[in-house]
């Protein structure tokens, strides 16, 4: 149901082949303005092509549309302004989302080509804190919303799980180290061992030399510092999949940095049998100067490989075991020059998939104004955010509804929702203020604000006795009044492809809350209960409006309870 593309086809005819249908379709505007009409074709490029006014081309168009999708044109300068027809649209975006339910928005263009979402990526034997929500939330949002778009994705938790500050770690620990403490509170001790060491270090510089050298022991495969290393990462994932379970986020892979340490060697070999690589300051690099980058550091002059190498050896890794269409990673903003330099170096050694590699960043979890820092002990813990999250929304709940029969689960559908939706209803580059009592809100743009329009919507139904087998034939209503929330019903599929094309889901979540909006606006102007031969066309939209919430919602990773 794309009347842009109706209206493409019909066009492309008029002009007789002139402009493809798909550039004509990317012309077409949706107007602000409710009264300048539903769809929009300025026809300004076409005044070159005709050789007349852009005005009169408008006019000329407008006379010679005869559609039955369009109840009336109108030209207004050099646009020609179209009206659908509320009846017949209403009753075709009615009746398609009454047969599709849940398939409803959905798309073929990802033509199943599989996506590999590099996303969350905790580090090990720290606690996984409201700074690597984001990441997150915004990978399992785009999994679910690309999947939709017929593309099949791959999420890959790339674990922080090497490098030097497993050395300061495992120093850390042989100092001042308490096993008892550790087996009872493995994240909570292995935290206060972290801070300490960066604390005493500022004092004894030496304890950074301490910790290099147990790194260097990790990496030669000493006994004692990879049993060390095992233990950290085994309580670590405890601990994480139980925040994953709460917000029902699985992953297909847990292939950390680890993983890669025996594929690297392989990277280095290939930059030196294609001459890339070149020596500056006795370290190995790859120069990108005519790509207007610094150079791209290999193997630093101890002969330690780089975050570079091993993000080179994960790439050509997933190209080759799930030959991916697209390869994204949610990584924060100030990766940036990395993956620029990353996707650089693939183009040079001859890889032409390197342009299929996308950055998606995004802005910093600010507390009071300022960014998060494990090192500084200045965290946020996510569990303990999700915990408090679903107390508030439990303690709303025996306020507002103390009767309802599933109070816990209520509670947990609405507190995690609510903090996730806070995330993804932000344009994803945005730094965004943590604020649980924002989250919670029952107004304005939250989630709990739409899951409760959701169970609103859902309680309506159940009122009316509505049965949803079959699409009401011969609806005796004109849809005047259902006419807002029906434009809005028919903008989801749109709004599903914005966010794939643009990786964000912000387009969606604030698609929901103005369904939710346009709905609440129309059950609070219009008797949708009163015994009426309209009434079987009003339960049939607003039993649309719940498939279109519940889906939208289901593509955030947020759930929609029936009762709240």
């Amino acid at each position: 149901m794309n009347f842009k593309k109706d209206l493409a086809a019909i066009l492309f005819e008029l002009l007789e082949q002139e402009i493809s249908a798909d550039e004509l379709e990317l012309m077409i505007e949706k107007p602000k303005n409710a009264s300048h009409g539903d769809l929009a074709f300025p026809c300004f490029t076409l005044a070159k092509l005709k050789r007349k006014s852009p005005n009169m081309i408008a006019q000329e168009l407008g006379e010679k549309i005869q559609s039955p999708i369009f109840e009336q044109t109108e030209v207004v300068g050099a646009y020609l302004n179209l009206f659908l027809n509320k009846k017949l649209v209403s009753e075709k975006a009615v009746s398609e989302i009454i047969t599709q339910t849940g398939h409803f928005g959905a798309h073929e263009f990802g033509g199943g080509g599989n996506v590999t979402i590099d996303m969350s990526s905790p580090n090990i034997a720290k606690p996984f804190s409201m700074g690597h929500l984001r990441s997150t939330v915004i990978g399992n949002a785009l999994a679910l919303i690309v999947e939709k778009c017929g593309y099949k994705p791959i999420k890959i938790n790339h674990l922080g799980d090497w490098g030097t500050q497993f050395g300061k770690l495992i120093t850390a620990y042989k100092l001042w180290g308490d096993v008892e403490k550790v087996k009872q509170s493995p994240i909570k001790e292995l935290l206060a061992l972290y801070i300490k060491f960066h604390d005493v270090a500022e004092s004894d510089p030496s304890l950074e030399d301490q910790g290099r050298s147990w790194f260097k022991r990790l990496e030669d495969g000493d006994e004692e510092a990879l049993m060390l290393w095992q233990w950290f990462r085994d309580e670590s994932l405890k601990e994480f999949s139980r925040i994953y379970e709460l917000m029902n986020i699985q992953f297909d892979s847990y292939a950390g940095e680890a993983f890669y340490n025996d594929k690297m060697d392989r990277v280095v070999q290939l930059l030196e049998e294609q001459q890339l690589l070149v020596e500056s300051d006795q370290a190995q690099v790859v120069e990108l100067t005519n790509e207007e980058l610094p150079p791209c550091l290999i193997k630093k002059s101890d002969g330690a490989t780089l975050y570079a190498t091993r993000d080179l050896a994960a790439a050509l890794y997933r190209k080759e075991n799930y030959n991916f269409a697209k390869s994204l990673y949610v990584v924060g903003h100030e990766q940036s020059l990395h993956f620029k330099q990353l996707i650089a170096v693939l183009s040079k050694m001859g890889y032409p998939w390197a342009e299929n590699m996308v950055h998606v960043p995004f802005g910093m979890m600010l507390k009071d104004g300022k960014k998060m820092s494990t090192r500084k002990g200045k965290v946020v813990l996510l569990e303990e955010v999700l915990t408090e999250s679903i107390a508030m929304a439990r303690h709303n709940i025996e306020e507002k509804n103390p009767n309802l029969a599933n109070k816990d689960e209520v509670a947990k559908q609405v507190g995690v929702g609510a903090v996730i939706f806070h995330d993804l209803k932000n344009n994803r580059m945005n730094d965004i203020e943590f604020s649980l009592e924002e989250m919670l809100r029952f107004e304005g743009e939250t989630g709990p604000y739409v899951q409760y329009t959701f169970a609103r919507a859902c309680s309506i139904l159940r009122k009316g006795k509505w049965q949803a087998d079959v699409p009401p034939a011969n609806c005796h209503t004109t849809w005047e009044k259902e006419w807002k929330v029906i434009s809005m019903l028919i903008e989801f599929p749109n709004a599903i492809q914005r966010a794939s094309e643009n990786l964000d889901p912000s387009q969606v979540a604030k698609y929901v809350v103005d369904l939710a909006q346009a709905f609440n606006k129309y059950y609070a102007e219009v008797k949708v209960l009163e015994e009426s031969a309209e009434q079987p066309a009003r339960l049939a939209l607003v039993y649309s409006v719940t498939v279109v919430l519940k889906e939208g919602l289901r593509l955030l990773g947020v759930e929609a309870p029936e009762e709240m």
